[in-house]
């Protein structure tokens, strides 16, 4: 007779156990409170629904959508029916590009929040001056793409977009904490701690990678300077349709570092959705035996919350080692995406930023009056961009222009708040990184000089940098990334919390800081 396995539980034990711990972390989750999960009220103020997103449904030669169409979106969202959905009318006929997975805002999950138990807040409205003041950011960001995010401190343009944005009333992003201004330094910076020290770019966006025996730079291949894309009206209605775009990208053959707005525009253009952070994990994973750094990697610390730190006799492997986090870090990018479908088709669907700059290209040319924000309509940024491509329109990276599913929240800036929370879950946030560096002009990476840069904080600013990078192509507002990363970061916590009911060792709980720059301690259950 064959010996049963060793162990605590017998067979029948550990299977009924097993499904106990399931219930248990299961059963947590009926105590959550129910979200209101409010929109911001522009579909039901909006009879021609211009606050809403409507591309690839069929649009009038102003950009209004045909209501019949939008009416037979609703009805699928409604309904969940997959019929509904596979009959949804298409702007551009058989030719039309698809609507991007709103059944997965459908999707059940058995780890963590369900994808809607969480919530994030009303999007700023149609014709609020919060905005207004979005829309000017995303024009000086399309006028700035090709300046090296260093140059910014010395660029005239740079001084004047930080000038504007300074006069608007309702500007949200990130000012110089000693001025307490927007400055050309903090300009298309992030909110979160850390955003505002050092070079633009998160050093896990510099630093080689490593990859076991191999690994390479961080070098891409970048699209051509000063080409953007639908820029004048008959395009734009076109691509408003989900009309495939009659004009590609031109890519330069020699590879750089990312350097500026376009080159991170097009990073995130293609991207493997935990691309960043996988890299990020990587770089701060790749040590020898005896803990030192090999292959580009910075010797990066485990959090020290690990139970294996203090171990005598053991080192972590599957749990709390390198296997074990690298899957933890991947396996909450899909719950993040379940999370922020539902919120962008079934809460919020929130407009384009281009939909929006069509609003107030019409109106501004006479061709309709819509209720656009008088400090976007009349910007200087807004001005900057019709004296250098002949409309109002918001210049594009992508010919294309934005995906077609609804703005808010952003699937990138929600993976980023994930991934980047179960890093700073792992390891330990408080390491100063060892020989910081930053992208010179010229692509190249070069050695940056000023104070210590904390893992934690350039995680912070990687989450950030990935964000903010779909805003630079023109595709997102800013509050879709912030209140994305928020978003991220609870999926994250959920799956912690689960995790820690699973263990054998005895462990204290996950330690982190919050995007709101909070510590807090991640037990089972709490």
């Amino acid at each position: 007779m064959p010996r049963l396995p060793l162990g605590p539980l017998s067979s029948t034990a550990r299977r009924d156990e097993s499904f106990q711990r399931r219930v248990r972390a299961a059963s947590k989750y009926l105590t959550v409170s129910i979200p209101e999960n409010r929109n911001n009220g522009d579909e039901e103020l909006y009879s021609n629904k211009i606050g809403n997103f409507t591309k690839g449904l069929h649009h009038n030669n102003v950009g209004e959508v045909d209501i019949n169409d939008y009416q037979r979106l609703l009805d699928a969202l409604q309904s969940g029916s997959p019929t509904a959905f596979e009959n949804l009318p298409l702007g551009c006929g058989a030719g039309s590009r698809k609507f991007v997975n709103p059944q997965a805002g459908l999707a059940f999950d058995t780890e963590g929040f369900d994808s809607q138990l969480l919530e994030i807040g009303p999007a700023p409205a149609f014709a609020s001056d919060e905005e207004g003041a979005e829309i000017v950011e995303n024009y000086w960001m399309a006028l700035l793409r090709d300046v090296p995010f260093e140059d910014y401190a010395g660029n005239a343009m740079a001084a004047n977009a930080a000038s504007e944005l300074n006069s608007l009333s309702q500007f949200t992003g990130p000012r110089d904490p000693t001025t307490q201004m927007v400055e050309p330094k903090t300009l298309f910076r992030g909110l979160t701690p850390g955003d505002l020290i050092g070079p633009y770019l998160s050093q896990f966006l510099i630093k080689p990678v490593p990859f076991g025996t191999q690994g390479w730079e961080q070098t891409m291949t970048t699209v051509q300077a000063k080409c953007d894309f639908v820029t004048d009206p008959s395009t734009f209605i076109s691509i408003q349709n989900g009309c495939q775009p009659s004009e590609s990208l031109t890519y330069v053959p020699t590879p750089v570092h990312i350097r500026n707005g376009r080159d991170l525009s097009q990073w995130v253009h293609i991207d493997v959705l935990f691309q960043a952070y996988f890299n990020a994990c990587l770089i701060l994973l790749n040590n020898d035996i005896n803990n030192n750094p090999v292959n580009g990697g910075i010797g990066g610390k485990l959090d020290p919350s690990n139970p294996y730190l203090l171990s005598q006799t053991q080192q972590g492997f599957a749990t709390f080692g390198p296997p074990g986090i690298i899957t933890m870090l991947c396996e909450v990018a899909t719950r993040a995406l379940k999370a922020v479908w539902f919120q962008k088709w079934f809460v919020h669907r929130r407009l384009r930023p281009e939909a929006y700059a069509g609003y107030l290209h019409f109106t501004k040319t006479g061709a309709a009056s819509f209720p656009v924000n008088a400090q976007a309509l009349n910007s200087q940024a807004a001005a900057e961009v019709n004296t250098k491509y002949g409309s109002y329109l918001l210049p594009l990276v992508f010919p294309e222009g934005s995906p077609i599913h609804p703005a808010y929240g952003a699937g990138h800036a929600t993976v980023a708040g994930a991934c980047v929370t179960m890093l700073k879950a792992l390891f330990d946030e408080e390491q100063v990184i060892s020989n910081p560096e930053f992208v010179g002009r010229s692509g190249n990476r070069q050695p940056w000089v000023g104070p210590g840069l904390k893992v934690g904080d350039e995680l912070n600013k990687l989450a950030s940098n990935v964000a903010m990078g779909r805003n630079l192509a023109g595709v997102h507002w800013r509050t879709d990334a912030t209140a994305s990363l928020r978003l991220g970061e609870q999926i994250a916590i959920g799956v912690l919390r689960d995790h820690k009911l699973m263990y054998n060792e005895t462990f204290g709980g996950y330690q982190l800081t919050t995007f709101g720059g909070t510590k807090m301690t991640i037990l089972a259950g709490h």
